[in-house]
């Protein structure tokens, strides 16, 4: 006799007999009622999803019926005696419609978390984190909480804040990453830190972002940039070893410049074989095409992209990727097309006959192939034509999704130039350690040449996705408090924001470095989910809202007396 406890995933009702699948989070198993004995007078009423309780016989289905889909399919459970712990209403959709929209799911996402396929998504994160747990542990990490109420450092995305009640007027945030703290952590000599942290960022979101979400941290001190990447990497072939049971072969390295000037990302989707950006300026150096002599002589690019079979698609698809390119903030694009015994062009009249045959000649075009031409500033074309790679990679099914491939990105710039703000702002954090030969640079304040600093950091990126990130961290106070300087703060904001760390930086600190990895994203590749709303169990819409809770929301009024808060009707010059 046994007694098993579930939700009813089935029903059917033989008249003479009922049976009913039985689900819990482990798998199925079939029960048998017999509807005419007295005690089972209810037996009628049992809905789908409604929770039962059974005690029976475990007995071997008659043969001929057995199930071998399920792990109990060669037998059954008699029922004796059941209880109906809580009938279920008409569900708003069923478990097994795959075209339910995502609205609706998220809003009733108590069902939706029943699916097969979310549950052993929840399972895999589960066992990758203990997984993860179990290796640095093994590798002398020791995991340290660090505070969800902390201090607000404004440099990056927005913050959450959190108003005080006991100090009126003052504020926590909730932590975009736990950064400082694991650095004080290194001070304080715990040479090896991880933690599974939740990091929470005010920020745009996208289909790979959620405004809180999970970091494998970790951080470690007397290391060098090789010792950081190769424990990493360490990392990534024991998981995918582990839950893809395959092993990934070499992980190459790219610099910054060659990820921009080959694929115009840092984060380049290697699975597109053949469909890489290539500079053509020498095709056009005493050309006659006014839009692209005068970008040359303004020291701007000329790059083009050889799209393989491209002489077959319609004037539609040409069409299409100018669209696109103009959206992505491009004056305009250039296409091409080598057909059977002619050339086309969008800008034909303006091409000599032997710049498209140095064109040819420079992309390897052959005849059949396409092509599309950007002139700008080396920064927009690389976007523009990154993003149009993607889009023509994944629209002629060019991407070869059977295999997962990595890289890492080094020699990342220290700095990037904010038009909006009018000042340098740092391109990962501002307690990345520049290069070495680029110390002087930094501490003489020589801002002319800020744009040519390079950071010890180092991105890990697989499938087109940032998959972790992380640098060496400036050790130093009077390296730290130059690189603040560099970024514009004054010795009051620097005192104000960061006058803690600095302090403590003066106290013995360790060369250390580490990295995050983004636990959502990395589940979301294992499990060949397409959004990492896919593999949190609540996450929140691409307007950061929380549908099944119908948060965020408003609070009564005596809490925002009591918190000094006074709600104003906001406009757009204020979201800023």
């Amino acid at each position: 006799m046994v007694t098993v406890m579930g939700w009813v995933h089935s029903r059917r009702d033989h008249g003479s007999l009922i049976f009913l699948d039985l689900r819990d989070r482990s798998g199925l198993v079939q029960v048998v009622i017999d509807p005419q004995r007295p005690q089972f007078a209810e037996a009628h009423k049992i809905r789908p999803e409604s929770v039962l309780g059974i005690h029976g016989r475990v007995e071997k289905r008659p043969q001929g019926m057995e199930n071998p889909k399920i792990s109990s399919g060669k037998v059954e459970i008699k029922v004796e005696v059941f209880e109906i712990f809580s009938e279920a209403q008409p569900l708003p959709f069923q478990l097994d419609d795959e075209q339910v929209n995502e609205t609706t799911r998220l809003k009733y996402r108590y069902i939706d978390l029943r699916r097969p396929r979310m549950q052993d998504n929840l399972r895999l994160r589960h066992e990758v984190t203990r997984f993860v747990r179990e290796f640095l542990s093994n590798h002398g990490f020791w995991e340290v909480e660090t505070p969800i109420l902390f201090k607000s450092t404004p440099e990056g995305a927005r913050d959450y804040l959190v108003p005080s009640r006991v100090h009126p007027g003052n504020f926590y945030a909730l932590p975009q990453s736990p950064q400082t703290l694991k650095q004080i952590l290194m001070i304080s000599g715990y040479d090896r830190y991880f933690q599974i942290a939740r990091c929470f960022r005010d920020e745009d979101l996208r289909a790979d972002r959620q405004p809180e979400f999970t970091q494998i941290d970790m951080e470690m001190s007397f290391v060098e940039q090789e010792d950081v990447m190769e424990l990493n990497e360490k990392l990534l072939r024991a998981l995918w070893r582990q839950f893809r049971g395959s092993e990934i072969g070499d992980v190459p390295r790219l610099s910054y410049q060659e990820a921009m000037d080959r694929f115009g990302s840092d984060k380049p989707d290697l699975r597109i074989n053949n469909l890489e950006i290539i500079d053509v300026a020498s095709c056009f150096s005493e050309t006659q095409f006014h839009v692209f002599r005068d970008v040359l002589h303004r020291s701007g690019v000329v790059r083009a992209l050889l799209i393989p079979g491209g002489a077959k698609q319609p004037r539609s698809f040409y069409d299409k990727l100018v669209d696109s390119a103009k959206a992505l903030g491009a004056s305009g694009l250039v296409w091409v097309k080598w057909e059977t015994g002619k050339v086309t062009s969008s800008a034909a009249k303006f091409f000599a006959d032997h710049e498209l045959q140095q064109l040819q000649v420079r992309l390897g075009a052959k005849e059949g192939d396409g092509a599309i031409i950007m002139a700008d500033s080396w920064l927009l074309v690389c976007q523009v034509l990154g993003a149009l790679r993607l889009q023509v990679a994944h629209q002629l099914q060019l991407v070869d999704k059977t295999i997962d491939r990595f890289c890492w990105i080094v020699d990342f710039p220290l700095f990037e130039y904010s038009s909006e703000e009018k000042r340098w702002v740092a391109c990962h954090h501002p307690f990345t350690s520049p290069k070495d030969e680029y110390v002087s640079i930094l501490k003489s304040q020589q801002e002319a040449q800020y744009g040519q600093c390079l950071a010890k950091a180092y991105d890990l990126v697989c499938n087109g996705y940032e998959l972790a990130g992380g640098s060496l961290r400036i050790y130093r106070a009077d390296v730290q408090e130059a690189m603040f300087r560099a970024l514009g703060l004054s010795e009051e904001d620097i005192k104000q924001k960061f006058g803690f760390f600095v302090e403590a930086l003066k106290y013995g600190t360790p060369p250390h470095g580490g990295i995050a990895w983004g636990m959502d994203r990395l589940i979301m590749i294992l499990t060949g989910a397409e959004a990492i709303r896919e593999v949190i169990a609540f996450p929140k819409t691409a307007k950061a809202v929380d549908l099944m809770a119908e948060c965020p929301s408003s609070v009564q009024v005596g809490q925002l007396i009591e918190l000094g808060i006074r709600v104003v009707a906001s406009s757009p010059k204020n979201d800023n």
